[in-house]
């Protein structure tokens, strides 16, 4: 049991003089959860609103309740009434789990493209410099070298501050997690602590949530309007809005780049298909990821692990081990020469970096196929440029399905045929299922051809109207290979 005392600790209350005795054994947002051991806390969804819920929440026998506002009968439950119920849960989450976050050095990677990357880099860096360290990430958590599966690509504040406290307990010294735009704007990371935040780049993404480019700086901006004096605030330099991020961070301010002038700087002499050679702060190193924006990644990693104190030298040298993330620019090779190469570009910048990436590897004796798709309540606006920016940079296009969630595939395939150039209409094919979308790029394909699919990476699944079913581009690609070995 956790004092409420103790919970309430840095929360401002609406009422100063609300009694705060008590203890209680959880938090909960889930008005279906709530009893008499527990606090509730009214959050305001977009779908939901918890405080429609909280006369229920009362009627079950809860005896605190967080909320905005309530008008109700209160049967001798306690209110607490707060400005804003997602930032005081929290606060509220970090402090019921021990302020777990101030017992780690904490970093946060915000941006539209790379955050997976450039934070699984720094937890497999920071493993074989020898520390124990945990990762929270779109495609998976991990404590050590545990793994846990993730279901969002920043936890809620209450999962959230359990993962950093298991982090502690297990002894990590480190923590690198993805920061995403809706949890800034959803007060998920309210009550941490942060020893850094590194911005990758931001592009044209989220727009169904955020609904205008606007909100979308202004939510990415707001984590980095949260660091405190004590930390660093690395921004790529290159991106024309990397400076705004910073402009009201009490961190101290340091960049990278590949381009302009920074405090690290990266230079890429060799990018093939076994890997890049780049030289880091005038030293030459190997590394086994392919690509500009790979580029970017490493530098970010690299000028992380200086700032967090290490050792150049011992950096670089781990940094020449790291291997490439799964479903991010991951390709098979065919003992015949076809290349298929996977990647979860599902933004049109990323699509854009792979094919360019592809382009500037490509002898231009082969054909470039691009299979992808977009997904379904999401970002509308990005499908037609997506379509555009795949006809200009590939040989042959297949449009199919991606997750459709509860949209009609069909409709979502249209949206994104709007975009096709009239010049490009011969080029471009669309095949609703994706499983045949993928056999029939492959099936077309020639010795020493390239195959990208994008748009799905790292997943297992495909989801449509609700439903999970099992789907793995990288899977199905090494099966359609090996049949066409034979």
């Amino acid at each position: 049991m956790k004092e409420i005392k103790n919970i309430l600790h840095n929360v401002m209350l609406m009422d100063a003089t609300v009694s705060v005795s008590g203890s209680v054994d959880a938090l909960v947002f889930d008005s279906r959860k709530a009893n008499a051991t527990n606090i509730f806390i009214a959050l305001r969804g977009s779908s939901n609103d918890g405080h429609e819920y909280i006369q229920n929440v009362i009627d079950q026998g809860c005896k605190y309740i967080v909320c905005e506002a309530f008008s109700g009968d209160e049967k001798g439950a306690i209110i607490y009434r707060v400005s804003n119920s997602a930032t005081a849960l929290g606060i509220m989450a970090s402090n019921f789990y021990g302020n777990p976050s101030s017992k780690l050095k904490l970093v946060g990677i915000t941006g539209t493209n790379g955050k997976t990357t450039t934070a699984t880099l720094l937890h497999a860096l920071f493993t074989d410099l020898g520390y124990k360290v945990g990762l929270l990430s779109t495609v998976v958590n991990k404590i050590g070298d545990v793994s846990i599966p993730a279901t969002h690509t920043t936890p809620e504040p209450v999962a959230l501050n359990h993962l950093l406290s298991e982090m502690v307990a297990q002894d990590c010294t480190h923590c690198f997690m993805e920061v995403s735009s809706h949890a800034v704007h959803q007060q998920r990371i309210s009550g941490l602590s942060f020893d850094g935040g590194i911005f990758t780049n931001i592009t044209h993404d989220h727009l169904d949530y955020h609904k205008t480019f606007a909100e979308y700086i202004k939510a990415k901006k707001g984590f980095f309007d949260i660091l405190g004096k004590n930390a660093f605030a690395l921004t790529n330099n290159d991106d024309k809005n990397g400076m705004v991020m910073l402009q009201n961070t009490q961190a101290s301010i340091h960049t990278y780049s590949l381009k302009s002038d920074s405090e690290f700087k990266l230079k890429i002499l060799e990018n093939q298909f076994s890997g890049l050679v780049v030289k880091i702060d005038g030293e030459e190193v190997w590394t086994k990821l392919i690509g500009d924006f790979n580029g970017y990644n490493l530098l970010a990693v690299y000028g992380a692990a200086m700032l967090l104190g290490e050792q150049k030298i011992e950096v670089l040298t781990a940094l020449s081990q790291l291997k490439s993330v799964d479903g991010r620019f991951e390709y098979i090779r065919s003992p015949k020469g076809l290349t298929v190469i996977v990647d979860y570009a599902h933004t049109p910048d990323a699509l854009e970096n792979v094919l360019k990436t592809i382009k500037n590897i490509r002898t231009n004796n082969e054909t470039v196929f691009t299979i992808f798709g977009c997904g379904g309540d999401r970002d509308t606006t990005k499908r037609p440029i997506m379509a555009a920016i795949a006809c200009e940079l590939s040989d042959k296009v297949i449009l199919t399905s991606d997750n459709p969630r509860t949209e009609d595939p069909a409709s979502i395939l249209s949206e994104m045929e709007s975009g096709i150039p009239a010049q490009h209409f011969k080029k471009t094919l669309t095949i609703q299922d994706r499983k045949e979308a993928i056999k029939t790029a492959i099936s077309m394909a020639n010795e020493n051809d390239i195959v990208l699919i994008a748009g799905k990476g790292h997943e297992k699944y495909q989801d449509i109207k609700g439903v999970k079913h099992p789907f793995d581009d990288v899977a199905l690609a090494y099966e359609l290979i090996q049949k066409l070995e034979k």
